[in-house]
């Protein structure tokens, strides 16, 4: 026995640690709702819409403006990172609106005058380039709509779908943000707003920004969307437009009263309906307030926080795979409970995935209970891997996963690796708008983290063999696309770890073994950024960079993730494998700021993601893979 090898007696320890703990925290239907803790942006706006609707909750607004105080740094400043350099002037300005807008801060308290002065030794507020920040200071009258937004035309809604440019070759997640924002900015909409920032625009000196420089691929972009509007007949084209631009929205409000089960959309949609002059109290407007209240958690400050998106769904197919990981039987009642739950979530209607992907069946899980219509990859294949074990013996479970692989598959992107939402959804001219963070929320790619996850289910969990066709397309991608140092980028964790760690796994569950050269590659990466602890880090400025930045702390779910890569390509743990669970046993008891690092990623240097459940998803995981391999 290696002499370096973690003692059985010690894992099993840990490992049933987690497990008690995680079976204690489940609801009794069977959910884990733990907080999706992203930041203080949704609290600002949340403040700034509530005391525009004059809704009367102080004790909440309170609670709101309580958290936002709290997370405010000495230099005035908020940040969307521990570690993020000099501050986030975007979220600074935000939160120094929702403070004035509260009433619970006065201009000349010292939180305002700090925050003032890091915004304006940071070029003021033109200088943000936060496309979401730049709308609501549109909304709160201190700015003009910036050009990038009023520019497009309403009657691209009206162009059909094989054109080069049309409206679905947006991402979903971009038109249920853009929509209410170009009924707002057609409208010029504004709201008055207490607190004039005049002296926060260092320049230009006008209080409206300047124009924008528009790039000859944004201008062939604009010419596209006219060629396309010119080949449309009729009289009133944008009245049209405009129409189908507010069904759009009213069309895609979930049952709990939120546009796509998203906070962000949500609060622009009730704004746009103010513009369209709906009242205050409003049928659509009282409910989508009503589901944005109902999105409300604790955060890891004790704070009162808005949730942009609950991730119910995934947190509890994420929890009962890991348990039953860790060996909880598919009978134990948590499992039975927990996959009742899935089982129900399946959605079996077509949603806007389906414009890509006319001739497949429904068969996709989303990532919030209130999600009816909008499924992604991640969550299904999720959601396949927790009732896997029942659709072996429940014919009700089989016919959910048959469903579930079949949607699966057939969302596969012709280049052969698999999107997050929509299918082929990939235009590279749809990024050239000159919209802040387009070319990561504007279109949906093929992404090495949903490719090597769905391999992994394909490998482990479905009859196909590792020729199968849809196998062997996603494998090429991944290789295709793998960084010059060994790693791969993974969009919606931080970032090269988690990307690489999907890769690696996915590779190995569908044949790929450890002598690949570009696996030994890969291998060599991880290890090569090890932290001196046994740990591993990664920056969220990785994300903003597109490049490897070390966090210089070690994490639990990406110590977790690199483990887990690493022992599903060893038959045998090394030192540095043993190091790092040594690191991460310790890490499960452990409650620093590292802990709580957001490891969950967004939109890069505007969005990123504290899921309250990995800390324990993934360390049981790593755990539980390292027992069954090596012990």
């Amino acid at each position: 026995m290696n002499p370096e090898r973690i003692r059985e007696l010690d894992l099993k320890a840990d490992i049933n640690q987690l497990t008690r703990f995680l079976i204690q925290q489940q609801q009794a239907d069977g959910t884990w709702r733990f907080c999706f803790e992203n930041g203080t942006i949704i609290d600002a706006y949340m403040i700034i819409l509530l005391r525009t609707l004059h809704y009367e909750d102080e004790a909440f607004i309170g609670q709101l403006h309580q958290r936002i105080i709290k997370e405010q740094l000495p230099n005035g400043c908020w940040k969307l990172y521990e570690d993020e350099e000099d501050g986030n002037l975007a979220a600074t300005i935000d939160n120094l609106q929702a403070l004035l807008f509260s009433g619970y801060s006065q201009l000349n308290d010292d939180s305002i005058l700090k925050a003032k002065q890091f915004i304006r030794s940071r070029g003021g507020i033109t200088n943000t380039k936060g496309l979401l920040c730049k709308a609501m200071l549109a909304i709160t009258g201190q700015q003009r709509w910036p050009k990038a937004i009023s520019s497009i035309p309403m009657e691209m809604l009206l162009l059909p779908t094989y054109l080069p440019i049309n409206f679905f070759e947006f991402s979903g997640y971009s038109r249920v943000h853009l929509i209410p924002m170009l009924i707002m900015a057609k409208q010029d909409f504004h709201i008055q707003s207490p607190y004039p920032l005049d002296d926060l625009f260092v320049y230009p000196s006008t209080r409206y920004e300047a124009e924008e420089f528009e790039s000859a691929s944004y201008q062939l972009m604009q010419e596209r969307i006219e060629e396309g509007r010119n080949r449309l007949l009729g009289s009133s084209l944008n009245d049209i437009a405009s129409e189908k631009a507010v069904q759009f929205m009213l069309d895609r409000i979930e049952d709990d009263g939120t546009l796509y089960s998203y906070a962000s959309s949500t609060i622009l949609m009730v704004f746009s309906l103010l513009a369209l002059g709906y009242d205050r109290q409003h049928p659509t407007i009282i409910k989508a307030i009503e589901g944005l209240i109902q999105m409300r958690c604790y955060s890891s400050s004790h704070t009162v926080t808005i949730q942009n998106s609950p991730s119910t769904i995934w947190d509890t197919a994420l929890l009962s795979y890991a348990l039953q990981q860790a060996n909880v039987k598919a009978s134990h009642p948590a499992i039975l409970k927990a996959n009742s739950y899935i089982v129900n979530m399946q959605q079996h209607k077509k949603g806007d995935w389906s414009v890509h992907n006319e001739g497949a069946a429904p068969g996709g899980w989303g990532f919030s209970e209130s999600n009816t219509i909008n499924p992604d990859i991640d969550d299904t294949t999720a959601a396949l891997r927790a009732i896997y074990s029942m659709s072996q013996e429940n014919e009700s479970y089989k016919e959910a996963s048959v469903l579930g692989l079949n949607w699966v598959l057939s969302m596969q992107n012709n280049d052969g690796g698999w999107p997050a939402f929509e299918k082929n959804v990939d235009n590279k001219m749809v990024t050239w708008l000159a919209l802040d963070g387009s070319k990561a929320a504007a279109i949906d790619p093929s992404t090495a983290d949903l490719t090597g996850r769905t391999l992994e289910y394909l490998g482990h969990y479905s009859q196909l063999k590792h020729d199968n066709h849809h196998i062997q397309r996603g494998v090429r991608w991944l290789m295709n696309n793998q960084e010059a140092d060994g790693s791969w980028y993974g969009k919606w964790g931080i970032c090269y770890i988690y990307g690489t760690w999907a890769a690696l796994t996915g590779l190995s569950a569908v044949g790929i073994t450890s002598s690949d050269k570009q696996v030994q590659k890969a291998i060599e990466w991880l290890y090569s950024i090890q932290n001196r602890d046994g740990g591993w880090g990664e920056s969220c400025t990785s994300d903003r960079r597109m490049q490897y930045t070390p966090l210089h702390y070690s994490t639990p779910s990406q110590t977790a993730w690199a483990l887990d890569a690493l022992i599903a390509m060893h038959d045998q743990p090394t030192s540095a494998i043993n190091s790092g669970m040594k690191r991460l046993m310790a890490l499960i008891n452990e409650n620093g700021w590292p802990t709580i690092y957001p490891t969950g990623a967004g939109l890069p240097g505007n969005f990123y993601v504290h899921y309250n459940s990995y800390r324990y998803i993934y360390p049981l995981l790593a755990l539980s893979h390292y027992y069954k391999k090596y012990v």
